[in-house]
């Protein structure tokens, strides 16, 4: 099967006349970090800082029938993207560098270069739903990736609720008094609506890194007022 990509949702092998000619390598990003070296003592003292962005590479070519406006249009955009050789994850990517169309019209092939996020997530897991009765609950959630991941949970509710990470309260949130819900996303370290996007970090109490999911099984419980709750981006790669 030829090489393909996926931008957005949207299969490169649907676009006419456009072909990708390789994929680019997988590979790990690198660590951020800073050296320092003190006077007297021996070696250096290491902090790592996170992982660094990087660029992903390949090449694109057209065949007979191609619309050249199409192929433009097709990446023209910043998003998600999805590569052949990994059809079970996706990366956060934006365009930086420019695209030679006028090469890829004169010699029908091109460099396309997506600069990405270090981390990558999954294309085939859905989002979960829990509902509950009570005034406490739990449920279990798998962190397949290989690294701790940062979710987007959407509670819905009313009133006080403590969230509890694998037995250690990590976060206390306060809802309306009447049915209200509120998306907690420990990525961006926001709480806002999920209706109407606004923020909600008032509402939050606590360390939102708190919420990251260890590798492999993970139990999140509460106490208060909570009618559902729904997580997704449950899982991470580097």
């Amino acid at each position: 099967m030829r090489p393909y990509i996926v931008i957005n949702g949207k299969d490169s092998r649907s676009i006419e006349g456009l072909l990708i000619c390789s994929t680019p390598s997988i590979r790990k990003p690198l660590k951020r970090s800073n050296i320092e070296e003190i006077d007297g003592v021996d070696g250096d003292i290491i902090t790592i800082l996170g992982y660094s962005a990087y660029d992903k590479s390949f090449d694109i070519g057209l065949t007979k029938d191609y619309d050249i406006d199409e192929v433009i249009e097709y990446f023209n955009t910043s998003g998600t993207v999805i590569f052949s050789n990994e059809p079970d994850k996706y990366y956060n990517f934006t365009l930086l560098e420019a695209i030679d169309f006028e090469k890829l019209i004169r010699f029908k092939t091109a460099t396309v270069t997506m600069h990405v996020q270090p981390f990558k997530y999954s294309a085939i897991e859905s989002e979960r739903k829990f509902t509950f009765k009570d005034t406490e609950g739990s449920f279990k959630i798998k962190n397949s990736g290989n690294i701790e991941s940062k979710p987007l949970i959407t509670l819905e509710g009313s009133g006080a609720i403590n969230l509890y990470l694998n037995g250690v309260e990590v976060l206390a949130v306060q809802l309306d008094t009447s049915s209200s819900s509120i998306a907690i996303d420990v990525n961006s370290m926001n709480a806002y609506s999920p209706t109407s996007g606004a923020f909600l970090n008032r509402y939050v109490i606590g360390d939102y890194n708190a919420l990251m999911l260890k590798v492999g099984q993970n139990t999140i419980a509460f106490t208060g007022n909570v009618t559902n709750i729904s997580i997704k981006h449950y899982s991470r790669w580097i």
